[in-house]
């Protein structure tokens, strides 16, 4: 899977509409194999991202867990340990 594509589900606060386009993106990015893509292309690249947005959206909010919801600042600090312990300190 993409490294910048980061699970959505069973956050507090929900993941939003911009974090879901942007791991749509970035899904349409890594299967297309463009970063931008040519003129006679865009139109089906940005009809992908939509899609793929909104069966997300569908997705996360028809998903049911009995876990509780996982803390975002808690998550990034995990996060930043992990990529410390990896690549040393900034």
């Amino acid at each position: 899977m993409c490294r910048n594509i980061k699970p959505l589900f069973n956050y507090d606060p929900p993941a939003t509409k911009d974090e879901i386009h942007a791991a749509a993106l970035q899904f349409v990015r890594k299967v297309s194999g463009y970063q931008k893509p040519s003129k006679v292309n865009e139109q089906a690249f940005h009809n992908a991202v939509e899609n793929i947005a909104a069966n997300t959206e569908q997705l996360l909010n028809s998903l049911v867990t009995s876990s509780t919801p996982r803390d975002r600042q808690v998550e990034a600090e995990r996060a930043r340990v992990r990529n410390e312990k990896r690549f040393g300190k900034n």
